[in-house]
C-alpha cells in the first residue's frame, strides 16, 4: 500500500528533498514523498485481502482529507 499526500497539499518533506537534489545537479519537475507499507496477511482470497487492507487505511494508516492511497495486493 502506498500512502501520499494529495496534490496541493503542502509536502515539506519532497520539497527539502527536491531542493537538495538540485544542489547535487539533479534537475527535477516535481518530486512527491509517499509511505509504502508492506502488509502480509491471510484472506480468503484477493478481494478479501484488498478489503482489509483498504479498511486498515480507511481507519489508520491514510487520513482521507489529505492523503490518497492505492492498495495492490501480491498473491503468494
Amino acid at each position: 500500500m502506498t500512502v501520499q499526500l494529495k496534490e496541493g497539499v503542502l509536502d515539506p518533506e519532497a520539497e527539502t528533498t527536491r531542493e537538495a537534489l538540485e544542489r547535487l545537479g539533479f534537475e527535477l519537475e516535481a518530486l512527491r514523498a509517499a509511505d509504502r507499507f508492506e502488509i502480509d496477511l491471510e484472506a480468503a482470497d484477493s478481494e478479501a485481502a484488498y478489503d482489509r487492507a483498504e479498511e486498515m487505511a480507511e481507519r489508520l494508516l491514510a487520513n482521507p482529507t489529505i492523503h490518497d492511497y492505492e492498495v495492490s495486493i501480491e498473491d503468494q
